[in-house]
């Protein structure tokens, strides 16, 4: 009988990504870590000594315990946050069996520095379009569940940056930027290890959307269009990001699982 506290790599793969996907804590030990400082998508690295204390950031949410090899340490911190009324699980095999089934790794050795509150933070110009709505969804998505967006005047971004210790992204002169004829999106999936197969098809839909070049794939234009309309649906570029997460939701959910489908009107025509 399948355990209930132990989640697989598969289906724990399935999730990755999604809105739904539960919170990753990630317990293994400075030496295991250091081994390998990569990190399941969307995981957060905590103490495993301290993480029964934390269980108030996870209320109402379910947790994937990971440590090394999915044992003592995952299977305790695990048990705590139950006992703390949290739906935890383990993952099984841990760490090891992740990177053993080839699944995707998150580098780190280009990550921001996170916040007091373990936060990343990010500040690029107001008025967001396609990629300065791409880019936080994929870190949302992919990278930190809670990372802070600041949009600011074109003019002030750097100078935020240095005050509020935040990371500049999609503007000139700066790492996290258009290179070439790619844009931001690709730059953070390349950088951040993050190259597979739906994230690729749906990069080159938002560079032929954001790069003037619809004709890149059929659905690039699409993805303008509907970029343009939430830009004028909202004058708050943070309640618009939030809106518009869930067309990127849609999109990479299509590259992954239904880009081979077609859809045919029924014509129910009548017998002769």
């Amino acid at each position: 009988m399948p355990s209930t506290t132990t989640i697989t790599t598969s289906q724990l793969s399935r999730l990755i990504g999604l809105p739904n996907a539960p919170a990753l804590v990630d317990v293994r030990i400075d030496e295991d870590y250091q081994a390998d400082p990569r990190l399941v998508p969307g995981s957060l690295r905590r103490e495993y000594r301290t993480t029964q204390n934390c269980a108030a950031d996870y209320r109402n949410r379910s947790v994937v315990v990971i440590c090394h090899q999915g044992q003592k340490l995952s299977e305790g911190v695990a048990a705590w946050l139950r006992y703390e009324g949290i739906d935890a699980q383990t993952l099984e095999g841990g760490f090891e069996a992740w990177k053993a089934a080839g699944e995707l790794l998150v580098r780190t050795d280009k990550l921001p520095p996170r916040d007091e509150r373990g936060r990343t933070v990010w500040v690029t110009r107001a008025r967001p379009k396609v990629d300065r709505i791409a880019c936080p969804w994929l870190i949302r998505r992919f990278i930190d569940p809670n990372a802070v967006f600041l949009f600011v005047t074109p003019a002030e971004v750097i100078p935020v940056a240095e005050r509020f210790n935040a990371t500049p992204f999609d503007i000139e002169g700066v790492f996290w930027s258009h290179r070439g004829e790619t844009c931001t999106f690709d730059t953070m999936i390349e950088e951040l290890g993050l190259t597979s197969e739906p994230l690729t098809n749906l990069a080159k839909i938002v560079r032929g959307a954001d790069t003037a070049r619809p004709e890149l794939t059929p659905h690039s234009a699409g993805l303008l269009a509907a970029s343009l309309g939430f830009s004028r649906m909202y004058r708050d570029d943070l309640a618009q990001l939030e809106a518009a997460m869930a067309l990127y939701d849609a999109f990479y959910r299509w590259c992954r699982d239904a880009s081979a489908e077609t859809h045919n009107w029924p014509t129910h025509k009548p017998e002769v």
